[in-house]
């Protein structure tokens, strides 16, 4: 089964990427949301079973997540690269990680709410817009407390502003650039699926790729 070995892949994956963090308790605090995440996708998948394309695009953001909180956000040796190729001022893998929780969750949450409300498009498409928004601020909100909390440094590495003083605007931005790229690919594929299988302009189209379910 699909699901079970991207939940499998996954779980070998931040097992090994557990074994020797940078800062070890870094990692256990970046790994709380994570797993807790996961634990509600086992345990809600015959109450709410998601397409194999959910898992897959979930499962993906947890692998880039899992990378910054291995080495924390400010140190991932291919965020330096990058960094010293273009000359950049910080190591940006972070703004790639917000980027991509707007780009690969915005589908899986789409498809949720699909399942939940049946919904018209227009009322899916900005459910699923506002609630990532929302989602991107809460974790920012997260990220402070926890560096208000935490001891000092620690509370840096967790926040990984890299002395940018507008780091908190720039995430939710980038999440929010991934978002509607999302949402914009999702609208597209949905209306070329609707075209390919012959069915009249007016005759609305489910938003969610065939395969949902599986």
């Amino acid at each position: 089964m699909v699901q079970s070995a991207l939940l499998a892949g996954y779980l070998i994956f931040w097992g090994a990427m557990g074994l020797a963090p940078l800062d070890a308790q870094n990692w256990v605090l970046s790994s709380i949301l994570p797993l807790t995440f996961v634990g509600v996708l086992v345990f809600g998948r015959r109450s709410m079973p998601l397409s194999v394309t959910s898992y897959a695009l979930i499962a993906g953001f947890l692998a880039l997540h899992t990378v910054g909180a291995h080495y924390t956000y400010a140190q991932v040796p291919v965020g330096q690269w990058i960094q010293g190729l273009l000359g950049l001022e910080r190591n940006h893998f972070d703004r790639v990680t917000h980027f991509a929780f707007g780009l690969l969750l915005t589908y899986p949450l789409l498809e949720a709410f699909h399942r939940l409300t049946g919904a018209g498009r227009a009322l899916l498409l900005y459910l699923t817009f506002m609630t990532q928004l929302g989602l991107a601020g809460a974790w920012e909100i997260i990220e402070s407390v926890v560096a208000q909390l935490a001891r000092p440094d620690l509370g840096a590495a967790f926040l990984g502003a890299q002395g940018d003083p507008w780091d908190a605007q720039h995430d939710m931005l980038a999440a929010t650039c991934g978002t509607v790229i999302a949402l914009l690919l999702t609208v597209s594929w949905s209306g070329l699926a609707r075209g390919e299988r012959g069915r009249a302009p007016e005759t609305p189209a489910p938003l969610a790729p065939s395969g949902a379910g599986d």
